[in-house]
């Protein structure tokens, strides 16, 4: 299990300011904090630098492990003053409660605060030999780290994503959208494959075709996932017609709309992200849309080929990983600046690495970003021998390939892509609300008076959706970024790194679940 020294940082910092305000007049207590506060602040000065070689020293891990079963008991502290702060607050209302605890000494207010600042004490001197100890790493280490030096600016555009070697599954999907009635009044094509290989993007890419816009009188686009619950689909089907979500409406209300909306009419239907095995469900839902005009189609993308087949699939297209070729150019689009010329060490080196990649379009995305801001080729070598593991069809494997990308990214960002895990998987993310969240959160500091906030925050998310952690960018009709989506894939990593790794605290300072599963809320 790894661990984030930034988002650790965080929390310690916010603890300690916490304990602050919850501290009696005790002199005792208040000057084992400021001293406590002395050992945080230390220990700020070289969590950054452990935050870049955390994913490839031993030595780092073992610190940054020991510095988390500190802070647990740090934070079991916490959870101690809070109780007596609570139990301060029922002596002042009631007599008898107050004559009670007055008469254990633990209620003392001397032996209260004697108690207490030997408790912190031990805190700190724990802390105080961590934090003495990494100093000594460090420059150990500090030796054998590559230079970061001709690093490239990044550009963040908000062109539409690259897409290399998906033509001719296009033009399978596209000529069934457009062909005849197969016998059925709404026939069904399924785009199958494991995560991460482009299902959803194939089936933007035929939806968003111009001949099939003009071929299909409605257009409907739903994200399913793994919650198959056929009112709340019917529910998302209506507000892609009507641009706002039905309210507080019953099913068979819900039935009339539809059918008043579809009734004769020939549409185009995209299902993502199909899970559901269920054929009852499934029938369900398709008795509802079969009072179309002839020649209604549906795309249906899953990773699950028995559901293709339960559904009834018209025709199953399964989406094979990228050719050689097609895999280099893809990577190429995201490893180098448009027109530079690629040395050919760095290519070599490329495409060794790309071959790790298995032809997984969202692995080379994530892993040509990454490699976008390293320049030397010693980088590379170093990447490629050390940390890029082979990639194969299992889940785990790609998130794990997903994780590099997460573990070189700068410590300012990790905290921000871990808190999308609140957000359900395929949950179109309202980008102005998610950067107001990330300044409420307190993540944002600014260090120029003359740039907002929101600002910071924005430039931070096209940093995140540049480097492939946010997909499907919409503009507003201004040109301002408004909505995104998360892959799946990327939810799951977000979901490891916010619960497997990740120890934060609540607003007020309670803890949320166990401690290795918490998260600000």
């Amino acid at each position: 299990m790894q661990f984030s020294p930034a988002l650790l940082w965080k929390s310690l910092r916010s603890w300690v300011l916490k304990f602050f305000k919850r501290l009696g007049s005790g002199g005792g207590v208040k000057e084992e904090l400021k001293k406590l506060r002395g050992t945080v602040s230390t220990i700020q000065a070289v969590l950054l630098d452990a935050e870049e070689q955390y994913s490839q020293s031993h030595q780092v891990k073992d610190w940054v492990d020991s510095l988390k079963e500190a802070f647990y008991d740090a934070d079991d502290l916490l959870d101690e003053l809070s109780t007596d702060v609570l139990l301060k607050q029922m002596m002042t209302g009631n007599k008898m409660v107050k004559e009670v605890c007055l008469f254990f000494s633990s209620s003392n207010p001397f032996v209260y605060d004697l108690k207490m600042a030997h408790k912190i004490e031990k805190v700190r001197s724990k802390l105080d030999e961590i934090a003495e100890n990494k100093k000594f790493h460090l420059d150990k280490l500090s030796e054998k780290t590559f230079p970061m030096s001709g690093e490239r600016e990044q550009t963040h555009s908000s062109l539409p994503p690259v897409v290399v070697g998906r033509e001719d599954d296009k033009k399978k999907i596209i000529d069934f959208l457009l062909s005849s009635s197969h016998g059925e009044n709404v026939s069904i094509i399924s785009i199958v494959g494991f995560g991460g290989l482009g299902k959803t993007t194939l089936a933007q890419l035929a939806y968003n075709d111009v001949v099939v816009k003009s071929y299909f009188e409605l257009q409907i686009g739903v994200s399913i996932s793994e919650n198959f619950d056929v009112k709340i689909i019917v529910e998302k089907i209506l507000e892609s017609l009507d641009g706002e979500k039905p309210k507080n409406l019953e099913m068979n209300t819900l039935k009339d709309h539809l059918h008043e909306k579809i009734n004769g009419k020939k549409y185009l239907l995209v299902l993502d992200d199909l899970w559901n095995e269920d054929s009852e469900k499934w029938f369900k839902l398709k008795d509802l849309l079969v009072g179309s005009g002839s020649g209604s189609k549906i795309i249906v993308t899953t990773r699950l080929k028995k559901v293709a087949e339960m559904i009834g699939s018209t025709k199953i297209h399964d989406l094979q990983c990228l050719f050689v070729d097609d895999s280099w150019s893809l990577f190429a689009n995201m490893a180098f600046k448009q027109g530079e010329v690629i040395s050919l060490d760095h290519e070599r080196i490329g495409k060794e690495i790309v071959a790790k990649c298995g032809g997984v379009p969202l692995a080379i995305r994530v892993i040509g970003r990454l490699l976008y801001s390293k320049n030397t080729i010693n980088e590379w070598q170093n990447f490629k021998e050390k940390e890029h593991p082979n990639m194969n069809e299992d889940g785990n494997s790609i998130i794990q390939t997903l994780r590099l990308s997460y573990n070189h990214l700068p410590s300012h960002l990790k905290c921000y892509f871990a808190y999308c895990k609140s957000y359900p998987k395929d949950y179109k993310i309202n980008v102005p609300y998610l950067v107001n969240v990330w300044v409420a959160q307190g993540f944002i500091k600014s260090s120029n008076s003359e740039q907002s906030l929101q600002d910071v925050g924005l430039k931070y998310f096209k940093d995140l959706s540049w480097r492939s952690f946010f997909q499907e960018v919409e503009e507003d009709e201004l040109g301002n970024l408004w909505s995104c989506k998360m892959h799946d894939l990327m939810h799951d990593l977000a979901a490891q790194v916010a619960e497997d790794e990740i120890i934060l605290l609540n607003s007020d300072a309670k803890r949320v679940g166990k401690k290795n599963s918490t998260f600000v809320n």
